[in-house]
Formats: C-alpha cells, structure tokens, sequence
C-alpha cells in the first residue's frame, strides 16, 4: 500500500519518498498565506513547501502551494495573470482600500444616489486596460528593504511608485444600492496581469467617481491556468484524511499546464539533467518548454533559441527516498 501523504501525526510506517508536486487549495478568510503554508508543512511533514501569490487574510480562494521539488516552479507561475472576484462598496474610503482599515472619508448620501449605471460604467471602462497603478500604501512591496504594510502600521506615510498593469477584463455583475447605508456596493469580476491590486482598483474607481470607494470582498478564482474549482479546501488537508493522489499535481503535469511540452528520448534527458545544452529539432520555436524524459517525470524547464539550442533553464533532479 502506497505510504499517504498527510500522515496522522506525522510519523511514517517506513521510507517514503518526499511529497513533491503542486497543491490547489481554497484559502479560507482569516488566515495569511503564510499561515497556510505552515499548515501544509505540517500536514505534509516535510520543510519544502512554498507559495506563489501572496492572498491577504480577508482574501479567499486559489493559492497555488509547492511542496519539495516542486517549489522551483512557482517562480513561474508568480507571473501568471489572475482572475478575481470582488465586492466594491462607493461612498466610503478607508486607509487600507479595503474593509479592514479605518474610515477615512464618507461620501454624502444623495451623491452616492445621484450615480447613475452609465455613470458606473463609463467609470469601470477607463480602469480597464493597461493602467499605471500606485499601489495600495499596505501592500507587501519593499520600501528601503521593509514592507510597505510595516511602516504604514509603525505610522509612516508611504507613497509607493506607480507601476504598468493590464486589467483585461473589469465586469459588473450586479449594482446593489443601499440607499439606508448611504452606499453602492458593485460585484465585480476582474482579470488582469500579476502586480495588479484589486484593492487599488477599488480605491481609483471611488476616487474617479468623487464618493470614494473601498473593497470588502475579495475571491481569487484562477491564476493562470489553474482554477479554484480544481483546488481542495484547507480544512481537508489538516484533518489527515487526504491521500497524494487527490490533492497533489505531479511537477511534470503542473509544468506542462504552464508552457509547452518537448519530449525527450532517454539519453537527452540524461544530458539535460547534467545540465548539457542541446540542439533538439522537434523543440519548436523560441520561448520556454518543459523537457519530459519518456518516464513521464519533468526534467527541466528549457528556454529554446531561434536556432533550435535548448538550455536548462531549471533543472528538477529526480527525488530520493528519505528514511
């Protein structure tokens, strides 16, 4: 019988071979991303396991976890575009952009009534594109080598540089208007590019509108092309009950979700597992691919040249079995 993964206690029968692939989970509300990572290692008994695409705490949905070797892909999938949903409220403006902070500004009630869905609109289509986003003042970004989030909560004013983003695709679904609250709230989808803040979003949108506006729900439903409907809830995983085969995608399958597949015969696999660079005619045209040895298993991510010369780019030494 095949040892599982999420072991009771942590304490295996015998040797077993390290946990190595991709793991989709739904992160629940409340909970940093880094709280979920250590609920992994935890579950998974092992060190090597690490996240792409930091969720704040009153975020829920996909998280994209690697565990062992399989870490080495989420560099390459930090740059994956995001697919979000989100709840917008106008007609206030808080000191975090989002419903955790503190109220910083409450628009009059009969502007907010006075916005029509036109109005909403029109204001929602000049945010959707390529933008030059500042970045919300409690976002993860480094200033001097410290959060930004840091300093704003030691009293600091922070003001961080606008940066390029594309918001492909910004959707209303639904206008809830609260006229006893003073308020419009807007569920909205969003599809943009890595770096893009939801909460920004929010914030601009309210700003252009002149009644402020903050975000009190936000859902990540897909990075790249990996969706929250695949991904398995936290909970299931921290109860021991989960075996590897339900939870976990093999590198090579997870690799081949990102970019292109390039087959390998036996001995080229060997030699890009020494890291040899190799002129392969079935490698296509330029850009990334991942190299599969004939067992199936990932051997590497390679960049091609236009000229046909595959380099490893980076490597994934096959595991060994730990005691």
């Amino acid at each position: 019988m095949p040892p599982r993964l999420w072991a009771r206690g942590g304490h295996y029968p015998g040797p077993v071979t390290s946990p190595h692939g991709i793991l989709l989970l739904d992160k629940p509300q409340g909970l940093t991303s880094h709280d979920v990572v250590a609920r992994v290692r935890r579950a998974a008994n092992t060190r090597k396991v690490g996240h792409a695409g930091t969720l704040d705490p009153m975020a829920t949905g996909l998280l994209i976890v690697g565990l062992g070797m399989a870490t080495r892909l989420l560099t390459h999938v930090v740059g994956a575009d995001k697919v979000y949903e989100a709840t917008i409220r106008l007609g206030e403006a808080t000191n975090t952009d989002d419903a955790e902070g503190e109220q910083t500004g409450k628009a009059d009630a009969s502007a907010v009534a006075a916005l029509a869905d036109a109005e909403l609109a029109r204001a929602v289509a000049a945010l959707t594109g390529d933008l030059l986003q500042v970045p919300s003042s409690v976002s993860a970004i480094k200033v001097d080598g410290e959060r930004a989030y840091a300093r704003v909560r030691a009293g600091e004013q922070v003001e961080l540089a606008a940066r390029p983003v594309t918001v492909s695709a910004f959707e209303v679904r639904s206008i809830r208007r609260l006229p006893e609250q003073g308020v419009i709230d807007l569920d909205v989808r969003v599809a943009c590019s890595s770096g893009t803040y939801i909460r920004a979003l929010a914030r601009d949108l309210g700003a252009a509108l002149g009644v402020g506006g903050h975000l009190t729900a936000l859902r990540r439903t897909a990075v790249g092309p990996f969706d929250v409907a695949s991904a398995t809830p936290l909970a299931a995983l921290t109860d021991g009950a989960v075996a590897p085969a339900d939870v976990l995608l093999a590198p090579a399958d997870a690799a081949t979700r990102l970019v292109p597949r390039l087959d390998l015969d036996e001995q080229q696999a060997v030699d890009l597992g020494h890291g040899k660079k190799l002129a392969l005619a079935q490698a296509g045209g330029p850009g990334i691919r991942a190299a599969i040895a004939p067992d199936g298993r990932l051997v590497a991510l390679v960049s091609v040249s236009k000229t046909g010369v595959v380099r490893v780019e980076t490597g994934f030494p096959q595991p060994e079995a730990q005691p």
